[in-house]
C-alpha cells in the first residue's frame, strides 16, 4: 500500500492503479478509500484511478490536529503536487464534495479538468436562508456527544441511513471497521467542522465540468440538494440513481461507472 508525506509529516495512504487522465476520489467524514472498492478496478482500465484516506481517516496517520476541511484540501493538493499529477478529475462523495470545492477555492482551477460531487449539499447546516440543510444545532449536538459516548451503536443506526435497502451484515462489519478508525477526537473534530461550512459562495465562480450524483432515495441528503447546485453550478449536469441513497457508487456501481465514464468522455 503505497503512501505520501503530506503536510507536516502526515502520511496519506492511498492505491493506486492504471495509467492515463487521474481520477481521485474522496471519501466522506469517518469513511475511507476502502468505500470506492468498485470503482478503481473499473476505473484503472483506461484511466490512473487513485483512492486516498484523508488525514485520520482509514490507514493514513492518525494525527490530532488539522481536522478542518481547509487542511484537507491542503493535504489533497500537496499529494497531487508530490504525485506530479496533471488535469485530474476530482470525485467528492459527502465531505469529499467539500474538500473539493475548497481545493478549487485555494488553488484555482487551473489543474482541475473536471468534478463529480456526490451526494451532498452546498453546506450540511440548516442556515436560516437555506433550509435544505440537513442539520440544525440540535442535531448536531446530539451527533457528536454520540461519537464521544456510544459510537459503535450509533454507527450501526447510521451506516444503514445512507443505503436504501438493508446493509448486509458483512458489509456492516466491514464498515463498521473503517469508520471506527478515526479515533474519537478526531471524528469529533471533522464532524463540527465539515458540517457548518458554506460553498454557496463559490458556486458562480466554478467553469469546469461538474457531474452532479445523487440517490432518489432521501433518509440523509435531499434531491433539492442536487437540483440547487445543478442551478447555482452553470456547467454541471445532475443525474439521479433510482435505487440509491447516499452511495451511488456502492448501491448501484454499475450504473455509477458509466455514468461517470461518460461525463469525462466528454470534456
Amino acid at each position: 500500500m503505497p503512501k505520501v508525506e503530506v503536510n507536516a509529516g502526515v502520511e496519506l495512504h492511498f492505491d493506486d492503479q492504471g495509467d492515463g487522465t487521474p481520477i481521485i476520489f474522496i471519501h466522506g467524514v469517518w469513511m475511507s478509500r476502502k468505500f470506492f472498492k468498485e470503482q478503481l478496478p473499473y476505473f484503472s482500465q483506461n484511466y490512473r484511478a487513485i483512492t486516498l484516506d484523508m488525514r485520520g481517516h482509514g490507514d493514513s496517520t492518525k494525527v490530532q490536529e488539522g481536522h478542518t476541511i481547509s487542511t484537507y484540501a491542503k493535504d489533497l493538493h500537496s499529494f497531487i503536487t508530490k504525485l506530479e499529477l496533471k488535469d485530474v478529475i476530482l470525485v467528492g462523495w459527502s465531505m469529499g464534495a467539500f474538500v473539493v470545492w475548497e481545493y478549487v477555492s485555494q488553488f484555482g482551477e487551473s489543474n482541475v479538468k473536471g468534478t463529480v460531487i456526490v451526494d451532498e449539499l452546498a453546506s450540511d447546516f440548516k442556515w436560516p436562508d437555506f433550509e435544505i440543510g440537513a442539520f440544525n444545532l440540535t442535531t448536531l449536538t446530539h451527533f457528536m456527544r454520540e461519537v464521544q459516548e456510544n459510537r459503535e451503536n450509533f454507527l450501526k443506526g447510521f451506516i444503514p441511513l445512507m443505503f436504501k435497502k438493508d446493509v448486509p451484515p458483512q458489509d456492516m462489519e466491514w464498515m463498521l471497521e473503517e469508520t471506527t478508525k478515526p479515533p474519537s477526537g478526531v471524528a469529533s473534530a471533522i464532524l463540527y467542522d465539515q458540517s457548518i461550512v458554506d460553498y454557496r459562495a463559490i458556486f458562480a465562480s466554478l467553469s469546469k465540468p461538474t457531474l452532479l450524483c445523487f440517490g432518489k432515495d432521501e433518509k440523509l441528503i435531499p434531491v433539492a440538494a442536487g437540483e440547487h447546485l445543478n442551478a447555482c453550478i452553470k456547467n454541471s449536469t445532475l443525474i439521479l440513481f433510482d435505487n440509491s441513497c447516499h452511495c451511488p457508487f456502492l448501491e448501484e456501481p454499475n450504473v455509477f461507472n458509466e455514468e461517470v465514464a461518460r461525463f469525462i468522455q466528454s470534456i
